[in-house]
């Protein structure tokens, strides 16, 4: 009796097997791309309503979001996780979409597209996080 189970996740060994790889990292990506996205419906449209809508139409006090004021929620620890939720998760959600987009219409090579877009992201957070803690410590 044979007691050995194949695994759902690994490939067959068949013809196919030598060009069927792995990855371990996509559950990291589409968890980014998910957050990202939730971000992108929930808290940009709020954002924008706040400043682009109801601060220019007098609906807020001006004080609301002086100089001052925004300063110093920005550089905060509430800022930061701010930032993070605003601008890096969403900037992964669109790597990833650019991503599947550059790999559904065969542009590139994927491996290289997957460090450049994910990469990318990687630095423009690295950069707006970095702007926070800056502010923070002056």
């Amino acid at each position: 009796m044979n007691m050995n189970k194949i695994a759902m996740n690994k490939p067959s060994m068949g013809q196919n097997s030598a060009q069927h790889k792995q990855a371990f990292d996509e559950p990291l990506w589409w968890g980014l791309f998910s957050a990202g996205g939730v971000c992108f419906a929930v808290l940009l449209p709020a954002v924008i309503l706040f400043i682009a809508v109801l601060l220019p139409l007098g609906l807020l006090p001006a004080e609301a979001l002086s100089y001052e004021r925004a300063s110093s929620l920005l550089f905060s620890v509430p800022g930061f996780l701010f930032v993070g939720a605003v601008v890096c998760l969403p900037l992964f959600h669109a790597a990833h979409r650019l991503r599947h987009g550059m790999f559904d219409i065969s542009v590139g090579n994927d491996a290289l597209n997957k460090k450049l877009m994910y990469g990318g992201a990687a630095l423009l957070s690295m950069l707006a996080l970095g702007l926070v803690v800056a502010g923070m410590l002056s």
